[in-house]
Parts: C-alpha cells; structure tokens; sequence
C-alpha cells in the first residue's frame, strides 16, 4: 500500500475530525521514502536553521546503521540531507520501559524545535497534542513495542498554515497570523500542511525510526472533495485541538470557502 507524495494523496487517508487514532497503514519497501527528494533544498534549509540537527551520545550507532541503509556516509545529520524526510532516532535505555527521542534531524518541523524535545520520552514529546494521553498513549506504548524490524508503517495529518513555508514555526497569536484570510482569499491564503509519517525499527541496533516529510498546498489547489473534507473537519476537532492549531482564527473562512466550492 502507498500513502502518496502529495497533499490531495495524503488526506485520503489523513482524520477528518473526532476522536484521535494513529490510523497506521503498512507500506511497502518501495513506499518508504519519497523517490524525488530535492537535496539542494535540503542542503539549504539545514544550512539556513543550525539548530535543526540535535544529538545525544547514544544516536551514534544507530545513525551509521540508518545511513548505511540508506547508502549514504556519515550518521543521521547525513542521512536527513539525502533524503526529502525529516529523520528522527528512539530508544529505550536499559533501564526504562519508555522510548525516548535521542536524535533529530528536522529541517521543516510542525511547530516544535528539536532541542527542546531532545531526550524526552514518547508521552513528554506528544503533551501538547490535545486528547494524546487519553486516547492515543496506550496503543502507541504497545505499537512501539511490538514493532519488529522489517516491517513499515505510515500514516498522515494536516494542518491549516497562514504560509507555505516549510519551516513552519509560528511567531504570531493566530489572529493575528489569520487576519488577511477571508472566504473570498481562503483558497490562496491558507496553506494545507501534510505530515506523511513512517515508522520502523533498525535492524542492528534496534532503535525506532520516525521519519516526517511535509507537503504543503494553498486550500484551493486541492480536490473537491479533499476541501470539502476540511470544511468539516474543522468543527469536529477534540475539545481543545482547534484552539492549539488555530482554528478559531481561520475556521469561518474556511468553511465558507468549501460551502462555496461545493455549492
């Protein structure tokens, strides 16, 4: 199965709404990574953010072995420049239970920087992600467990941007962020954000893998349906997510923009 490399792909398989869930789909070999990566972008967005790159001690290993998979020399920082994804290492220490982020090589990150999450254990790296520990924590703690290495599975999300900037750290209230948008310009001002996520476990060191890569789109540019699809996704998000992802400051806009367009 494939999950595609392209927003109006991705939201066919992303939530519209309610309740969280991991909604993971097993991938094939040949639908790991993205098959077109620009590395001259890559280059230029790790050489632009230094801080992109965290590491602690213990990725070392685990880095080489990811690089070597992915036939390139050096450890992950090399390896997240060859590739269109942002690459992030986890592992258990011998003496804990929890899996914890030991390095990060994230050039486009979703509203979070890699040095303050550095270190952090699965349920601490996921606390601002509303409803997380009450309907997520517990099948995620199980999956990362069971995943053995050989298999790979991916899944997706999205969210509402005022930019289509990759690096995506917002700097502004949303109201501010949002006060251009209207339902007449919601198709060229706001900007769809896709996260295609993949998730699997070296074979050597036995380290899980997260990788990332973004997509972004204006609203307009998709399908029908996909616009239709976040008209109402936006008025079932869990109690509290619209608030962290902005919505009260672009929903009304949106929505009538995907009234209009389905009308």
């Amino acid at each position: 199965m494939t999950l595609g490399f392209a927003v109006d792909q991705l939201l066919l398989r992303a939530r519209g709404g309610g309740q969280l869930r991991m909604g993971l789909v097993k991938l094939e070999e040949r639908a790991w990574l993205d098959p077109a990566p620009d590395r001259a972008a890559r280059a230029a967005a790790f050489a632009a953010w230094p801080e992109a790159v965290q590491l602690t001690p213990e990725v070392e290993a685990p880095g080489r072995e990811l690089a070597a998979m992915l036939g390139v020399e050096g450890a992950l920082a090399q390896a997240a420049r060859a590739v269109h994804e942002d690459l992030c290492l986890l592992t258990k220490r011998e003496d804990e239970e929890v899996y914890r982020l030991i390095g990060a090589a994230v050039a486009w990150p979703s509203d979070w920087r890699p040095k303050e999450k550095l270190g952090l254990p699965l349920r601490a790296l996921h606390a601002p992600i509303q409803g997380y520990e009450e309907q997520l924590a517990t099948g995620v703690d199980r999956f990362m467990e069971t995943l053995r290495p050989g298999p790979i599975y991916g899944r997706c999300n999205w969210f509402i941007a005022a930019t289509p900037d990759k690096r995506w750290l917002p700097d502004r209230p949303p109201a501010e962020a949002f006060a251009h948008v209207t339902p007449a310009n919601a198709g060229e001002t706001l900007f769809v954000r896709s996260e295609r996520q993949t998730l699997r476990r070296l074979p050597e060191t036995g380290a899980i893998l997260f990788t990332i890569g973004i997509y972004v789109e204006p609203l307009g540019r998709l399908s029908p349906a996909n616009i239709a699809m976040l008209g109402r996704a936006v008025q079932t998000l869990v109690s509290g997510e619209g608030d962290r992802r902005g919505a009260p400051a672009y929903a009304a806009s949106l929505i009538a923009f995907a009234q209009g367009r389905t009308a």
